[in-house]
This record gives C-alpha cells, structure tokens and sequence, in this order.
C-alpha cells in the first residue's frame, strides 16, 4: 500500500547515513498554520514499516495538537529508526540535524521519547530549526515539567465535567508509566489529595518512585493497574493502550494522561463514551510540552509565559467536554471539530498574498 493511499501528509522524508548509522523518517502533515512542530522519537522498531507507520500517525497527530493549542505552527514528527541505548551518538544525531536544516525550516524538531535535552543540543549545532534544547545551550530545557502540569490542568477540568468540582481530594489516580512526564505529574496529584496507583516496565523509574515518592503504591502492570478501584486512569508512556480488551477491566470514570495516541483505533472513542468512562483526547492533554517548545523557537523563552499558556488547558479541555455533551459527540470528535475549524479559519490567510 502506498504511503499517498489515505494519507493527507504534504511531505514524508527518508533520511540515511550509513557513516553514523542514521536511519530516519521526517513526515509533515501541514504547515496550513505555519511550520511544522514535533519532536523526534528515537524507538527500536520492528520494520521499517512499522516506523513509518508511526510517524505519520504521530505527525497527523501533531498538526491537530498545536492547532487546539493555539500555536502557528502546523504538525510533523520524526522517528529515528534504532535503539537509543546503543545506537546513539554524536555523530548520528548531527547528521539527523542535517537533514532537518535542509527542510528550510519547514519542520521543526523537539525531544520526543528516546531523545533528551542534551540530544537537541546536538542536533542544534546542524540546524536552526530544533526546539527543547538545554538551558546552558540557550533553549528552556525538559519540556516533560509543562506536558505534566497540563495533565494536570486537563484532569482538573475532567473532574469538575463529570462530579461538579475540580478538587481531587480522595480520588484516586492510575498513573501508567513513571518516565519523563509521569513523575513530573505525581507531586501535582498528591500536593491535590489524590491518592496514586502506579506501574512501569522500568525497574529503575519504579526504585525512583519509591525513593522519592513512598505513599505511591506500585502495582505489577497496567492490567492490574486498570482493575485496582481507580477513578481516573492517567496513561503516560506509549500509546495503544485504550483497545477492545482493556476496556472489559477498565473501572476509572475518567481517562486523562500524557500519551500519544492512546486509542488502538478510532472505534475506542465510541466505545469509551457508551461505557460512561470521560476520555479526555491526549493530544489535547499533553500539549503543554509543544507549548514550551514553540515558545522557546519562537523567541526568548520565558517559563511562566509558557506555564500561563499551558494553564489554558484547563479552559480547552473544559470547552470540549462541554461541547461533546452539547452535540451528543465524543469528546475526541469535539476536539477534532474544533482543530480542523481553526487550521481552516486561520490556514486560509496564506492565500492572501504578502509582498515584502
């Protein structure tokens, strides 16, 4: 099947440096809003099918995020096709900086899972167009603190949709997934009065859990995570996990968490509303990571600019719950509705021709 079969991406780019073992895929979807922002997932995939099937569904993903985020910025991904334990190194990720810069800065590339602050650093060295970069190199740093502080605001939203208040005071929280926005999100939740269940594949982020936060109790995985009496469940680390056979234990009243393309399919969406669980659409949740790092490229970054701004998702998320339950929608359908009608208000100003 072709790529083009379906697939509404304006430009999908194979990258390959056989000297730094480089393998990757640029795709962007739109740049109706301006270029096009997403980070780089560094993930050892199957196939190279399976890689790209990924980044243009991630990428898709992106155009709609930054849309409802409010951001000019259209949606892209990358993938770096590779183990990052082994197959990262300086040299690599260079030569992936070049292949962003000869883009023109039609895409823009941030850290994703996989690649980390000091990874953008070095992708910096090659190209203009690279967002998320460490403090010392001039950029905002980890992005993961604002992405967690927006789950945050999003679940508040959430909470007060389906029980009449924001307070989170005596509920209890499933957080799948204790890596970079996961442990971010637990201090908001206790510092709230919720109570924490958690579970990761990573022995070292659950002996980091322990340490730092005991009063979280650790479950073997998301199968029994889900079962365990939960009223919001918070997915954090990779997506897919919202399918056909989770939901026959899912028990949470809410799902609201930080990861990317949480439905298996489309169907989910139905699924979950005629079960009466409150599915809060992820890349509405997790945007205040690209709101940091769209205003870290767009100019002098300022922290508490960007913590206002992903503040603002309280709003959003509040204005698709309520615009769902008015239309008889889905919340994701809702949200979709609202993104397509920005990108095509806003977009369609490009074709008022400017000359300089």
């Amino acid at each position: 099947m072709s790529i083009f079969d379906g697939s509404g991406h304006e430009q999908v780019v194979f990258c390959h440096d056989p000297d730094s073992g480089l393998r990757a895929i640029i795709a962007i979807y739109s740049t109706a809003l301006g270029p096009a922002l997403g980070g780089t997932r560094f993930y050892p995939y199957a196939t190279e099918e399976e890689a790209l099937q990924d980044v243009l569904h991630l990428s898709e993903g992106m155009a709609y995020k930054n849309a409802i985020a409010g951001l000019d910025h259209g949606g892209g991904k990358a993938v770096i096709w590779g183990d990052p334990a082994v197959d990262k190194s300086e040299a690599l990720l260079r030569a992936y900086g070049r292949f962003v810069e000869s883009l023109g800065g039609r895409y823009v590339t941030a850290c994703d899972v996989g690649t980390y602050v000091e990874d953008m650093d070095h992708v910096a060295r090659e190209t203009r167009h690279v967002s998320g970069r460490s403090p010392e190199a001039g950029g905002a740093g980890d992005s993961s603190i604002l992405t967690a502080f927006g789950v945050f605001q999003a679940m508040r939203a959430a909470a007060q949709h389906r029980w009449g208040a924001v307070d989170l005071a005596g509920r209890t929280v499933g957080v799948a997934g204790l890596g970079k926005v996961g442990r971010h999100l637990i201090p908001h939740l206790l510092e709230a009065g919720a109570a924490i269940v958690a579970c990761d594949v990573n022995q070292a982020a659950i002996d980091w859990t322990r340490e730092h936060f005991p009063q979280v109790r650790i479950v073997a995985d998301a199968d029994e995570l889900i079962a365990s009496g939960i009223h919001i469940y918070a997915p954090c680390a990779l997506g897919g996990i919202l399918n056909e056979r989770s939901l026959k234990t899912l028990d949470a009243e809410i799902v609201c968490g930080a990861a990317n393309n949480q439905l298996a399919e489309p169907a989910v969406a139905v699924e979950l509303d005629r079960a009466g669980i409150l599915y809060c659409p992820d890349y509405v949740v997790n945007s205040g990571g690209v709101i940091q790092v769209a205003d870290e490229y767009d100019g002098a970054f300022d922290f508490k600019r960007a913590e206002r701004r992903t503040a603002g998702i309280f709003a959003t998320t509040a204005r698709i719950l309520e615009r769902a339950k008015g239309e008889g929608a889905t919340p994701v359908a809702a949200a979709d509705a609202l993104a397509e009608e920005r990108m095509a208000a806003v977009g369609r100003l490009q074709r008022v021709r400017l000359f300089r």
